[in-house]
């Protein structure tokens, strides 16, 4: 007897084992170009939900209505969690996927409730729950988990000029699920369930049910306008400030649903229900499949262990302290679908789809006094990401540094090697893979790198660049508008208005001053150009013979191995800097790609653009709360990452909610422009 039972056991061991080894992990949708972590063990302690339930509230409820929930931190979704998104796209399936946990179904199926349309029934399969907010948006949850699913689906079409079918005419594929599409988009027919036809038949009930609803409703609006025309002979006038008398709900007629005796012939346009029918026969089609799309996403979800199984390559620069971790695959965001198809049918298409072959992550930090972004770029192709990498490491020119001064508004600088941009379009042309012109290819190439001097025509602009915007001036230009009589004749009419007009300085670095005295030269003696271009001691000027445009003039200069092109000659004389400039001097030469911007000082120079007391409250709200923005860009190792920051400047907790106490703000200044004057 205890034989008996110990064999027993080893059976139920072996049977639980079995199962848990047939419970695998979810995998990523082999066409998945967008994934995102949310981390919130960070986020959640960093959400001040008395603050952001408000917000929330205002953001999501209807018009003339309560909101339909109360309470967004207690909604069963377990907050201090992972969340999980991502994106998978082809060319006739788009798809949103996010995954939460959660820690009160009832809480969770509660909130679902409150959200989903009236009369919408919850489905349930063997292990979960599912209903359909909306025709494309499903969402299915268990004890622990909920996914919801946004799904686009389109038929597939032929390409005519290849004859072959651009999606595959047999399967769709939604996650790692090879879904056969609806039969009357596909080449083979499919085994006919009558059981599931039945069940789809009755949710075209509910939808017909629904477009009745809507149709009556369209009817009796414009009974509504038939009877106004005939007494009015004119439709209703609108008044801008209220709701016009004549739609007010008192005087709406509802009209019942018409009876099979009643004549409606002068209401109906046959050739228009022709069309409305085909419409909500394809609308109809449309939502089986993307029913059937859900659903079979649904069950391959929650009959695996519910882990997602992410690539190594797109969590490979992931941190695990940023607060938001995003992947996306640029190559197949540009390549998939019809844009991909396209370019394939031009001769040097893929030397573009080359191009974007690259992939691009990013992590988000929230810390208290600024948010963070630090993006990395790595182009699939080691040789064309070597390439990339190499630009990115040229000399320092610390000479352009000395134009930035305390009054700049802000910089961009470069400090990269020039030459090193042959090699990377090089790089790029060699591995197009374009198999049909690959020897043509490899030998323009090689003639140009015969024809070209390399290093001479590096020497003419190394790589060394500043941008510096040092301020906004105003300045009135005159305009030509036309204005009407009453007969609708035409008159032109000169007026005025006060710009912004930039006050800045490019220059760059050269090896060649010669070349450039040349090209100046030239400019100031040929009979076109020298009617604007003139030369004054150092200087070559370029001024507009009417002073009506924006830039009026601007000078050109050579000195000291640096050219220059400025709106002002004094913008060139060094000054005394701050303690800050310093530091944007140090920056500035210090990295391949650099920048900062004062957006505070930015906006004070835009403040004649802001014309209303709206625009002037909206103004002064940004600005009283508007940060500085930085940012640098740099190689490292197989890789180019940039960093940009976004300090606060507000008495927000964190850098998370200044974003929800700035929302807050500016929707309180519209709504309260919403509201009539008081007489």
């Amino acid at each position: 007897m205890k034989s008996i039972v110990q064999k027993i056991q080893i059976v139920i061991l072996f049977l639980a084992f079995s199962l848990a080894f047939t419970q695998q992990r979810m995998k990523m949708p082999a066409d998945a170009l967008f994934y995102m972590e949310i981390n919130g063990k960070q986020l959640d302690k960093k959400i001040n939900w008395q603050k952001f339930n408000p917000i929330l509230q205002e953001v999501v409820k209807k018009e003339k209505e309560k909101p339909t929930w109360t309470d967004y931190s207690k909604t069963g979704i377990k907050y201090n969690a992972t969340q999980y998104h991502y994106a998978s796209f082809n060319d006739s399936v788009q798809v949103y996927t996010a995954i939460f946990i959660l820690d009160n179904k009832d809480k969770f199926q509660e909130f679902i409730n409150s959200v989903k349309k009236e009369g919408l029934e919850t489905s349930r399969k063997n292990n979960y729950s599912y209903v359909n907010l909306d025709d494309d948006i499903f969402v299915g949850w268990n004890g622990n988990r909920a996914v919801l699913k946004m799904i686009n689906y389109s038929k597939p079409y032929k390409d005519k000029t290849d004859n072959v079918v651009i999606a595959d005419s047999a399967t769709v594929v939604d996650s790692a699920v090879a879904v056969a599409p609806d039969s009357a988009y596909a080449d083979k027919p499919e085994v006919f369930d009558y059981k599931e036809e039945i069940e789809y038949l009755k949710d075209d009930i509910k939808y017909l049910k629904e477009s009745i609803k809507e149709n009556n409703a369209e009817i009796a609006r414009i009974q509504k306008d038939i009877k106004y025309l005939e007494k009015h002979h004119e439709y209703p006038k609108e008044d801008k400030e209220t709701t016009d008398e004549n739609y007010s709900d008192d005087s709406v007629e509802t009209r019942p649903a018409p009876d099979q005796e009643e004549d409606m012939e002068d209401l109906q346009i046959p050739e228009y229900d022709d069309f409305k029918k085909q419409m909500d026969s394809l609308k109809i089609e449309k939502f089986k499949v993307v029913k059937q799309l859900a659903e079979q996403s649904l069950d391959e979800y929650f009959n695996s262990n519910l882990e997602l199984d992410v690539p190594n390559e797109m969590t490979a620069f992931r941190d695990a302290g940023s607060d938001v971790f995003v992947y996306t695959d640029y190559g197949r965001i540009v390549n998939n679908g019809i844009y991909g198809k396209m370019m394939k049918r031009y001769q040097f298409g893929s030397l573009l789809n080359t191009v974007y072959n690259s992939n691009s992550s990013y992590n988000l930090y929230f810390d208290e006094d600024k948010v963070k972004l630090v993006n990395t770029y790595q182009h699939k192709n080691p040789e064309v990401q070597k390439s990339v990498s190499a630009i990115y490491k040229g000399r320092k020119n610390k000479k352009l540094a000395r134009l930035i001064s305390d009054k700049s508004i802000g910089y961009y600088a470069i400090n990269v090697d020039g030459s090193k941009y042959f090699d990377m379009m090089y790089a790029l042309m060699k591995n197009a893979g374009d198999s049909e012109y690959q020897k043509e290819t490899e030998l323009i190439m090689e003639t140009v790198k015969i024809v070209l001097d390399e290093e001479a025509i590096a020497k003419i602009a190394p790589g060394n660049g500043i941008f510096v915007l040092n301020e906004l001036k105003s300045k009135t230009v005159e305009y030509t508008d036309f204005e009407y009589d009453d007969n609708y004749n035409e008159k032109e009419v000169k007026k005025t208005k006060e710009v912004a007009v930039p006050d800045f300085t490019f220059a760059f670095a050269t090896e060649n001053e010669g070349y450039w005295k040349r090209i100046f030269d030239l400019l100031t003696t040929n009979k076109k150009t020298s009617k604007n271009f003139s030369k004054n001691g150092d200087f070559y000027l370029f001024k507009e013979e009417k002073s009506t445009g924006f830039m009026d003039e601007l000078f050109f200069t050579v000195k000291d191995g640096i050219v220059y092109v400025t709106t002002a000659a004094n913008n060139l004389k060094s000054e005394n800097q701050s303690e800050k400039s310093k530091i944007w001097m140090k920056d500035s030469s210090k990295y391949p790609i650099s920048g900062r911007f004062d957006i505070r000082r930015l906006l004070a120079g835009l403040e004649k653009e802001f014309k209303s007391n709206s625009e002037r409250k909206m103004l002064d709200l940004v600005r009283k709360n508007v940060g500085d923005i930085y940012f640098k860009s740099e190689s490292k190792g197989d890789r180019i990452e940039t960093e940009i920051d976004y300090s606060v400047k507000n008495s927000s907790e964190n850098s998370l909610m200044y974003f929800f106490d700035l929302f807050d703000e500016i929707y309180k200044i519209k709504e309260s422009d919403k509201k009539p004057p008081i007489l």
